[in-house]
């Protein structure tokens, strides 16, 4: 269920309540990302004051083109000349009602749908995206501005690949037909007045499955766009300003549990769990960041299992000491009041029996339900990551961590 409030006209609240179907399959926890996502990032509250009502509400409309990108040497896909698609997304900019929004200089937040024609429809089908989405400002002037907004969210393709009806095994690319949905827009906007802006930008999208259901070395796409944004009311809500003292740059220890399924590499195979472990310390920066940095550790009964039934690539006995992965990592958390969006990069110290590189990415969110600054237990929150190397991805994990 979720609550979303906005401003009425009078001092009252209107209060639209969302009832979201529980869908929980164990094959697309993607599902759960979306979730805690849609609920923390894009829930806000708006209490009537001196602005006018729907005043920073905008709806912004993106025409965009491109090409898919041949990004690994099994996508055996036929590469389309052109695709095309159009993109909607509905924003939000914050004003100050919550003192993060302040230290974040007012970022505006918002819900994307995106529809995508790859060009060959017999092979890759059409997708239909849903993302929540932060614009973050990288120059701002009083008419120019330099804008990049990150988005991850849910996508349907119409096409994957099938070994049943309807038959379908050209598309080695996508084995499922729900998708995690990753969008990065840059925009360089030109503010016509307080209800149009006009904005042209690059832009890059990538859908795969984390490799839940096989295959899955998803389709990544290179473009450009052109588009307007409109504001019914205003562009320039009243910022709420207070006079915020500094967060102290205290140090934490920290540890997170979580875990990732893995499908066999055939296609309609077994699931197979993986079990990940970290232990790292964090320090608060500048009021809005944490940089982390620590110790990985994960387990892949997959792996194990492959291993005990193909006799000759390891000693018999020895299955277990190559089915684990250790790893140093450094990264940053952006914090958005009680949502923290993790970026992190990783160094493997022990590579597993079948590796990848030896550098992997992680790009995730940690939901807080505890954020103190007093008492042993300072932290507590919900987690989703999606583990990547390079434009690989290769699962998504979630679970919870603490620090003290």
């Amino acid at each position: 269920m979720i609550y979303m409030h906005f401003p009425a006209f009078t001092n009252r609240f209107i209060k639209v309540v969302i009832f979201v179907h529980p869908i929980t399959t164990m094959r697309n926890p993607v599902f759960y990302f979306l979730f805690f996502i849609f609920y923390f990032l894009l829930t806000t509250t708006c209490i009537a004051q001196d602005t006018k009502p729907w005043e920073g509400f905008g709806i912004e409309v993106n025409a965009f083109e491109g090409r898919v990108i041949k990004h690994n040497a099994k996508f055996e896909l036929p590469l389309p000349s052109l695709t095309t698609g159009l993109d909607v997304n509905f924003q939000y900019k914050t004003y100050g009602k919550k003192e993060w929004e302040q230290r974040r200089r007012y970022p505006i937040i918002g819900v994307g749908i995106a529809y995508t024609n790859y060009g060959i429809d017999s092979v890759y089908g059409r997708l239909f995206s849903i993302y929540p989405n932060l614009v973050i400002p990288l120059i701002t002037g009083r008419k120019l501005e330099w804008t990049l907004r990150i988005g991850d969210g849910i996508a349907y393709a119409t096409r994957d690949y099938s070994r049943i009806h309807p038959f379908d095994t050209i598309n080695n690319a996508i084995g499922s037909k729900i998708n995690d949905y990753g969008s990065f827009m840059m925009d360089l906007r030109y503010h016509v007045n307080t209800h149009w802006d006009v904005q042209v930008g690059a832009n890059f999208s990538h859908y795969s499955n984390a490799s839940f259901q096989q295959p899955n070395l998803g389709v990544n796409l290179f473009g450009a766009h052109v588009g307007v944004k409109y504001f019914p009311v205003s562009s320039e809500p009243k910022h709420i300003v207070r006079d915020l003292k500094p967060l102290k740059n205290r140090w934490l220890f920290q540890f997170r549990l979580t875990m990732a399924y893995d499908e066999a590499n055939a296609p309609l195979g077994p699931l197979y769990p993986a079990y990940l472990a970290t232990g790292y310390v964090s320090k608060r920066w500048l009021s809005k960041n944490k940089f982390i940095g620590g110790f990985d550790y994960s387990y892949h009964t997959l792996i194990y299992s492959f291993l005990r039934n193909n006799i000759g690539f390891v000693t018999p006995g020895t299955e277990a000491q190559h089915s684990y992965k250790t790893a140093v990592f450094a990264g940053n958390e952006f914090l958005l009041g009680r949502v923290g969006i993790v970026l992190q990069a990783g160094y493997y110290l022990h590579q597993a029996f079948q590796t990848q590189g030896k550098v992997y990415e992680k790009i995730g969110g940690n939901v807080y339900l505890v954020q103190k600054e007093h008492g042993l237990i300072k932290e507590f929150f919900l987690c989703t990551y999606l583990k990547t190397h390079l434009s690989v991805a290769e699962l998504v994990e979630f679970g919870f961590g603490m620090g003290f």
